[in-house]
């Protein structure tokens, strides 16, 4: 399988963490990227019902409006 080289923004935590994996660990996380890039850009469901279910799921894992506040004001 051919591969491209992409620059995507996470936040500082996630870039950290990335960083320091090894090799092997940096591939499968890679790779993982990839497939679910690929499910999502595939699927039927449109970008606001794709969005709807990663805000849904966020939530549940007890992401409030105040933490996504924060996050995103992170520079």
């Amino acid at each position: 399988m051919k591969t491209k080289t992409i620059k995507i923004r996470v936040n500082a935590e996630v870039a950290r963490i990335f960083e320091a994996a090894s090799d092997e660990q940096r591939r499968k996380l890679e790779a993982l990227l990839s497939l679910k890039l690929s499910d999502t850009t595939r699927s039927k469901k449109t970008l606001e019902m794709v969005m709807s279910t990663i805000s849904r799921n966020a939530q549940g894992r007890g992401l409030t409006p105040e933490i996504l506040d924060s996050i995103l004001s992170e520079n």
